[in-house]
């Protein structure tokens, strides 16, 4: 929780956000471990103001800079973001960077099973993620400005490396399946192909806002991992959740019966997706799965050495922590040796 002046940040807004009066109440979002996000209330009006966490931060993590960009750039495109409404400096009444963007009215479903829908409404959700992740990976980043938002090159070799090291600089606790699967990672590597879009980098159902009627995705958030990278990427993360277990402090589809909920199999979402985008199905399947569940288990590390060092902005309990990497290390261990 950042500590603020009243006053100050009141005043700031006035001058930054076109047509902000009176500062009424700022509330802290409960949910999300990584830049504390709250509402903001002014009048009749509400903003949500996302911030880089107050303390020491890992290099390139917590980037609401880079936030603000791409989802200001998609405003222009048919990909469901918020409007944006402000960037500020480092230097803020927070004390830290933030953006004030446009609040959104609509479901999020925490739940990947979707109990409280039908199988017709949740077949209905699935294929609008999938809709709205060929839309993203459709768009010219060129054409939006973001031509220059990601370095040329292997993606994958570039990110397994920066994981690595993310994951090296917050390690607390030896984890044997870890460094297995980096090296199996390195040892595996797929040859770049040349295929390259905005990836948005934590594409999850949870991360997305619906309209409670229609079902459409309305707002896609939480953009800080976002950039321009490998489509499969994002395809196989989405997927990786989904073989996570449903159950604990795991929110997949591990162990249900997908058919008997109407929900599509990872065979089925996979080929719509690639339909919509007139690709053909992906080779080397297994390394992109292998590589979302070690970039996941690097984010959660983050996660928990910033609990460690009191500078979580949601923190949980450390112990189970600790036991989620270890089943997501163990889980793609035994995924890259099937």
């Amino acid at each position: 929780m950042h500590q603020f002046d009243h006053g100050e940040l009141e005043a700031y807004l006035q001058a930054h956000v076109e047509g902000f009066g009176r500062l009424d109440r700022v509330e802290k979002f409960g949910d999300g471990q990584s830049n504390p996000t709250y509402k903001v209330t002014s009048g009749e009006r509400a903003y949500v103001l996302r911030a880089k966490p107050p303390g020491k931060l890992l290099k390139s993590a917590h980037a609401v800079d880079r936030e603000y960009r791409v989802m200001k750039a998609l405003g222009q495109t048919d990909v469901p973001v918020p409007h944006m409404y402000h960037l500020s400096g480092e230097e803020t009444p927070l004390g830290t960077q933030f953006l004030v963007m446009e609040f959104k009215t609509g479901v999020i479903f925490w739940d990947p099973a979707l109990p409280d829908l039908t199988r017709e409404q949740r077949a209905q959700v699935y294929d609008q993620m999938n809709l709205t992740l060929s839309r993203l990976h459709s768009v010219d980043p060129q054409a939006v400005g973001l031509g220059d938002y990601g370095r040329p090159g292997n993606y994958f070799e570039r990110q397994v490396g920066r994981w690595s090291g993310q994951y090296q600089a917050s390690e607390t606790d030896p984890l044997p399946d870890a460094d297995w699967v980096i090296s199996w990672l390195a040892g595996n590597m797929v040859a770049d192909d040349g295929a390259s879009s905005i990836v948005h980098g934590d594409y999850r159902i949870d991360n997305m806002m619906f309209d409670p009627d229609r079902l459409e995705v309305i707002a896609l958030l939480d953009w800080e991992l976002s950039t321009l990278g490998h489509p499969l990427a994002d395809l196989a993360y989405q997927c990786m959740h989904w073989r996570l277990p449903h159950e604990g402090h795991f929110r997949g589809l591990g162990g249900l019966d997908r058919a008997a909920l109407g929900l599509p199999s990872e065979e089925e979402y996979v080929a719509r997706y690639c339909a919509r985008r007139g690709i053909d199905r992906p080779d080397n399947w297994t390394f992109y799965l292998v590589f979302s569940y070690f970039r996941l288990l690097a984010i959660l590390q983050g996660v928990l050495k910033r609990a460690l060092d009191g500078n979580a902005s949601n923190p949980r309990d450390l112990g189970q922590m600790r036991t989620v990497i270890e089943v997501m290390a163990r889980e793609a261990r035994a995924l890259a040796t099937a």
